[in-house]
C-alpha cells in the first residue's frame, strides 16, 4: 500500500472560481475532502483573513507560491505573511525567460536561492523551487538547468517542489528524478497527462502518468505533501476536475 500523506490542492487550478468567491471556493475544496491548499496569492485578502478562512474550513496551508520578484522586493513582508498563515514552505513557482537564457543564469539563480533560503530558514520557513519543462533544456551538451539549480544550491537551504507532469514533459521519468534528489523533495505536484501526441493536462488518474512508480519513490524522495494541480481543465469545470482527481486518489489508496 502506498504511503499516505496529506493531499492538498494548488489553488491556481481554481483561479477563476477564487476571483468570483474566494471564501466559498475554499469551502468547496474542503467539502471535496482535500486536507489543505497550496496558495497562489491571497486573492486580495490579508494574511489574517486567509488564516481565518483556512481555519474555518479545517484546511492546512501546505505551502505558498511566491514570485522571486516579490521576494526581491520585500522579503520581510513575504516572511511575515507566511508566518501568519502558518505555512512551512514558500515556493518560487516560475522563472522568467530572461533569467534562464544560459547555464550562467541557472548558476546565478542557485546562488540567489541559497541567499533567500538562508533568510527564510532563519525565520522558520523553507524555500522550494517548482520546475516546469524548460529546466530540462540541456546546456553544454548534457547539463540540465534543473541539475545546475539543485547541484549548485545547498539542500539545507533550497528544497524541491517537483512537478511530475513537467518532469515527464521535459523528457525524464519523475520517479527516477525523485530518487536522484532523495530526501530533498518535500512537495510533490501530482498532475496527469493525456496519452495523445499533445500530452495535455488531465485529471489525476485519467491519463498516462505512472503514479504507482511516483508513489513508490515518494518516501525516499522525502515527500511530505501530495499536491494536486491542473493548469488547464479542458473537459470539466475546474471544481469538477479537482473532485475527479481527489476521488481517483481515493481509489488508489492515496487520499
Amino acid at each position: 500500500m502506498p504511503e499516505k500523506l496529506p493531499v492538498c490542492l494548488q489553488l491556481y487550478t481554481l483561479r477563476d472560481d477564487l476571483k468570483a468567491d474566494f471564501a466559498g471556493t475554499l469551502e468547496k475544496v474542503a467539502q471535496i475532502g482535500y486536507a489543505g491548499v497550496e496558495l497562489a496569492g491571497f486573492g486580495g485578502l490579508s494574511a489574517e483573513d486567509v488564516k481565518g478562512l483556512l481555519a474555518k474550513n479545517n484546511l492546512i496551508a501546505c505551502g505558498s507560491h511566491v514570485g522571486i520578484e516579490a521576494m526581491e522586493k520585500d522579503l520581510d513582508s513575504v516572511i511575515a505573511q507566511h508566518k501568519t498563515i502558518d505555512t512551512p514552505f514558500v515556493t518560487v513557482p516560475y522563472l522568467a525567460e530572461d533569467r534562464r537564457k544560459d547555464i550562467g543564469g541557472y548558476a546565478a539563480l542557485a546562488k540567489q536561492l541559497n541567499d533567500l533560503g538562508a533568510k527564510l530558514k532563519a525565520a522558520g520557513l523553507t524555500l522550494c523551487y517548482h520546475n516546469h519543462a524548460f529546466e530540462f533544456e540541456k546546456f553544454g551538451g548534457d547539463t540540465y538547468g534543473f541539475d545546475v539549480i539543485f547541484g549548485e544550491s545547498d539542500p539545507a537551504l533550497v528544497q524541491i517542489e517537483m512537478d511530475t507532469f513537467w518532469v515527464k514533459k521535459g523528457g525524464e521519468e519523475p520517479a527516477a528524478y525523485m530518487r536522484k534528489y532523495a530526501g530533498r523533495v518535500p512537495l510533490l505536484h501530482l498532475k496527469d497527462m493525456t496519452g495523445d501526441a499533445d500530452g495535455k493536462f488531465a485529471e489525476v488518474g485519467e491519463g498516462v502518468m505512472d503514479f504507482p512508480a511516483i508513489f513508490a519513490a515518494a518516501p525516499e524522495a522525502g515527500a511530505k505533501f501530495y499536491i494536486v494541480e491542473q493548469d488547464q481543465c479542458y473537459n470539466h469545470p475546474p471544481l469538477e476536475s479537482v473532485a475527479i482527481s481527489f476521488r481517483n486518489l481515493q481509489k488508489m489508496g492515496i487520499a
